[in-house]
């Protein structure tokens, strides 16, 4: 953001405290898988030499030890040095920034099954996500004051649509290396699959608070001047950790690559089970009906209601409120309708 110009965006400050445990957060806790790893195996093998062998020969930890370099390189080099004093700066910290992205990428479970495809997969769908959020995230809780912010939206909306369509695409891509795409009514009988798909009906939500920071604000700002934004870009971000917690949720869950096997071993998820008790059986089928229509049209309402929440100025909690049971009623109008 410092190498944007100053008319093109509002006046940011970030306290160093918090760039420099940003920075730290980065190499702590990036080592949890190893650490899942480590506590995984160490009763056999014993922690010191369980902790090496994971290190040196997993590509977990080998990636472990190049993002603590890093993060350890950029944490010194934030100590003594203000960004906005030279681009140069500035750039330099996004080089590495680019650097810990890619070695995510080239750590992420799509990478050990494909190494090239899903290396550059994980690493396009995290970088189009950490533009697009990661601007909205600084903006919105980091802005001194809402100057220039129709200057903003005329570069940040293409470049958030972009972001928006590329994580799409990519994200639809990192789902075939984990399962076919035609499995998805199958896959929500386990934790992956009802954790996918409440991650989907978390990020519909989120699309309508874009709709409104990138559309309806910049129309009320013409008519208003005064009107202050800061407010609802912060309530798109909360959003957008929503959907991190269940994206990390997601992480934590075995993916489906032996469903049948899966269901027999381990059980269905106990949200499945839930709306579906007793034994299933494979293929499962989406089928509307009378009780699961009428959920998607209430959803559909909740999803309205946050953009009429803008429109009539009502309490900015309500919109949040809406969007949780936005994601409710979708989520039981789904699960109604497999069977």
């Amino acid at each position: 953001m410092n190498l944007i110009p100053k008319t093109a965006r509002p006046e940011i400050s970030i306290p160093k405290s918090v760039l420099l445990g940003a920075t730290l957060g980065i190499a702590i806790f990036s080592f949890l898988p190893v650490l899942n790893i480590v506590l995984y195996l160490y009763e056999d093998l014993g922690l010191a030499y369980t902790l090496q062998s994971v290190l040196t020969n997993f590509d977990v930890g080998k990636t472990w030890i190049s993002t603590g370099l890093i993060s350890l390189i950029l944490f010194i080099y934030l100590i003594p040095i203000k960004l906005e004093q030279k681009p140069i700066i500035s750039l330099t910290g996004l080089i590495f920034t680019l650097i810990l992205i890619a070695n995510l990428g080239w750590s992420s479970h799509a990478a050990s099954l494909s190494k090239f495809a899903g290396f550059l997969t994980h690493t396009v769908h995290f970088l189009a996500i950490t533009v697009w959020v990661g601007i909205l995230l600084v903006v919105s809780w980091f802005s001194k004051n809402h100057d220039n912010w129709l200057n903003f939206l005329k570069w940040f909306s293409p470049v958030a649509v972009l972001c928006l369509l590329t994580t799409a695409i990519t994200g639809i891509s990192l789902m075939t290396f984990h399962m076919e795409l035609t499995q998805y009514v199958n896959v929500t009988a386990i934790s992956y699959g009802q954790t996918l798909l409440i991650k989907h009906l978390a990020i519909i939500p989120l699309l309508a608070f874009a709709f409104v920071n990138s559309f309806l604000i910049r129309k009320r700002l013409k008519n208003d001047p005064s009107y202050n934004p800061l407010p609802w870009a912060k309530l798109e971000s909360i959003i957008v950790l929503v959907v991190f917690s269940i994206t990390g949720a997601l992480g934590q869950a075995s993916p489906p690559h032996e469903l049948s096997r899966m269901v027999i071993a381990e059980g269905t998820s106990k949200l499945f089970s839930f709306f579906h008790p007793g034994v299933i059986s494979f293929p499962l089928h989406f089928s509307l009906g009378i009780v699961s229509v009428s959920l998607f049209i209430v959803a559909f309402f909740f999803l309205a209601l946050i953009i009429i929440t803008f429109i009539k100025k009502a309490p900015k909690a309500l919109s949040l409120l809406m969007s949780l049971l936005f994601i409710l009623t979708g989520y039981m109008g789904f699960m109604l309708s497999v069977s």
